[in-house]
């Protein structure tokens, strides 16, 4: 790719531009491709896929205990459910999947006392699809099941006092969509206004803000990557302007794989308390399951944090589309909501009275419901009830695992490609215990630094431009990249997803990073004569 095409694809999101660097990868025809810019992973957790099957199983049975004619069943009927289900899993013992649905079950029962009939029936129901989901927001057994695993997973066992009330959606990217036209129609964000993003982040997080729709105005808080990725003081203190109204961030983050440390944590929360109880932090935290005692910023600041999870990554999910918002029952939104003037609240009257006898009453996260559907669909509302089945069916496959043997093999997954990747670049690998080694972000100018000197690494970007790099490693080493910059990392540096190819592909990345490094450094040799 010449310079002046680099320049003009410089302005695409990254993953437009990798489109075009898989183009490039693939005309090369001779190797085969290694894609290593998206992020779905390369596994599927079996057992609660299984246990999915098999309750759908037990749903088709009950159906046709209650059929109406041939060929249509009935809507299975609560009374006597559990007994069935007992003599269902006792015939089907050993085969995979059963021991998740019954110990499932009887933990719903001992540990979230919810009846084993009603939460048999709310599963049959919701694997057949045959209805509606109700409530529209989430079932109401599965959100408590949902409730127990983020307050384990996302809160460390030790969530804060009341309860965090949920919407189930279409993982977290329909999340955060729902969540910015809930702020714009309830009047907390509206255009012009600034917003900070903890930056490097998730690159279309940085382009909704700017979409026509809201038109606000963004402001970095920046990582630093000498502190290994972490806010520095100074950056979070840019949270105590009143003129910014939200803090976006992803946690751990995205490009650079690092959960929030405790210190960082405990700043946010100080802000919020002191200075800024009317700041709306918003925190998507999917790839908190890969970290070692897991603390959201919804910990710290529970009644101004909207919470964003995604089952997609930990569970190989990406095509399942599921995920949550929560927020706690007692929130500032909420209370802002009350307190806006009466024009505001008449226009909310006008938009949501179709809905709700005392529209202006109406709590945040209801709003989302009803927004998500353009109010007057209301009753149509609601993530579809098989995928709901299958969050509860996740859920309970990480409360019942006490030893966390699966979370320990999904870590030990990345790491280990990580530490190929590294190996074969000839990169330290780090031991930070806050990296959760989903994706690995490197600076290759810093790279080229360390490697070569200064001097080659700045001409290293003075003479191309910051895509180069990932345009030359698709062209010539078929190895496709993600253009760290679009993320707003560091200039020539790249994202390699971790999760999403095989063991030994990460062996020969690393070697077409050094190779390429390489590459370039003998044409510096031969250009300055050094």
């Amino acid at each position: 790719m010449r310079p002046e095409e680099e320049r003009r694809c410089a302005g695409l999101s990254p993953f437009e531009l990798k489109h075009k660097l898989v183009q490039l990868a693939t005309d090369r025809g001779e190797r085969m491709m290694l894609n290593a810019g998206r992020g779905n992973p390369n596994w599927v957790a079996l057992e609660p896929r299984h246990a999915w099957l098999e309750l759908g199983l037990f749903a088709m049975a009950e159906s046709e205990r209650a059929a109406l004619a041939p060929g249509f069943g009935g809507a299975p009927r609560r009374p006597g459910m559990s007994g069935r289900f007992a003599d269902f899993v006792g015939a089907r013992r050993g085969v995979p999947g059963i021991e998740l649905l019954e110990k499932g079950v009887a933990y719903a029962r001992d540990r979230l006392d919810i009846e084993p009939d009603a939460l048999l029936d709310e599963f049959a129901g919701a694997v057949l699809g045959d209805h509606y989901p109700y409530p529209m927001r989430m079932l109401a057994h599965a959100e408590r099941i949902v409730a127990a695993f983020l307050a384990d997973a996302l809160f460390a066992g030790a969530p804060p006092a009341g309860r965090l009330e949920l919407f189930a959606v279409e993982g977290a990217t329909a999340a955060i969509t729902y969540i910015f036209g809930s702020l714009a129609q309830a009047g907390l964000l509206e255009k012009g206004d600034r917003i900070a993003l903890g930056t490097p982040i998730f690159t279309p997080y940085l382009e909704v803000p700017k979409l026509s729709d809201y038109e606000l105005t963004e402001l970095e808080v920046i990582q630093d990557e000498a502190l290994n990725w972490q806010y520095p003081d100074t950056e979070l203190d840019k949270l105590l302007d009143p003129g910014i109204k939200a803090f976006f961030l992803v946690n751990p983050s995205n490009p650079t794989s690092v959960a929030l440390d405790a210190r960082s944590a405990a700043r946010i929360g100080e802000i919020v308390r002191s200075a800024r109880p009317d700041l709306v932090i918003i925190t998507d935290d999917v790839y908190a399951t890969f970290a070692d005692g897991f603390r959201t910023i919804a910990a710290a600041a529970p009644q101004n944090t909207i919470l964003v999870y995604s089952w997609s990554k930990f569970w190989g999910a990406t095509g399942w589309r599921l995920g949550v918002i929560g927020l706690h029952e007692d929130n500032a939104f909420d209370r802002r909501i009350a307190a806006l003037p009466e024009a505001v609240r008449a226009r909310h009257r006008r938009r949501y009275g179709s809905i709700a006898l005392q529209p202006e009453r109406l709590k945040l996260i209801d709003r989302m419901v009803a927004d998500s559907r353009a109010v007057g669909l209301n009753h149509t509302a609601g993530l579809s009830s098989p995928q709901q089945a299958q969050m509860a069916l996740f859920a309970l496959h990480w409360l019942l695992d006490a030893e966390r043997g699966y979370q320990r093999a999904a870590k030990e997954i990345v790491r280990r490609r990580f530490e190929k990747l590294c190996a074969h670049a000839g990169i330290p690998a780090p031991r930070d215990p806050h990296f959760v080694y989903y994706y690995a972000t490197l600076d290759i100018p810093a790279l080229a630094g360390v490697r070569y000197g200064e001097a080659f690494a700045r001409w290293l970007t003075a003479e191309h431009e910051p895509i180069d790099f990932v345009v030359r490693l698709a062209e010539e080493k078929s190895v496709v990249l993600m253009d760290g910059g679009g993320f707003e990392a560091p200039r020539m540096s790249v994202r390699v997803s971790l999760a999403n190819l095989p063991d030994e592909a990460y062996a020969r990345i690393g070697e077409a990073i050094g190779e390429l490094l390489a590459d370039y450094h003998r044409e510096w040799k031969a250009r300055s004569g050094n």
